[in-house]
């Protein structure tokens, strides 16, 4: 099992990763970010596009280190994505309510993501 959640989450890091490579104002537009410049598309695919990447290469290694170096990635991996996860929350204080989609979606999905690679490093 917690191979399965180390696989999923790799998988959804490295999807994140390569669209936002690829297609950095789609992978953003739900968000109402306008990328019309070339510093702007290279921030995205720097902060979404190379972070995803590494974050799923990283996530793949977890799946065969040994046992002390794969805590130690999934407790990093879950703190960026419980981090991710509270940043939508503290926005939705100060900034008020938003739609379910992409907000809230994202936040479930990074609360249950960060919850399950907490479970897994402490199975």
């Amino acid at each position: 099992m917690v191979l399965t959640v180390i696989g999923v989450i790799g998988v959804f890091f490295l999807g994140m990763g390569v669209f936002a490579l690829a297609a950095p104002a789609v992978m953003l537009r739900p968000f109402g970010y306008a990328l019309t410049t070339a510093t702007a598309r290279a921030e995205a695919r720097g902060v979404y596009g190379g972070f995803g990447v590494a974050i799923a290469a990283v996530s793949g290694y977890a799946a065969w280190a040994p046992p002390e170096v794969r805590t130690g990635i999934l407790l990093t991996v879950a703190a960026v994505l419980a981090g991710m996860a509270f940043g939508r929350a503290v926005s939705a204080l100060f900034d008020g309510p938003t739609k379910f989609y992409p907000n809230w979606f994202y936040f479930l999905v990074e609360a249950l993501g960060a919850a399950a690679l907490f479970w897994a490093a402490f199975s």
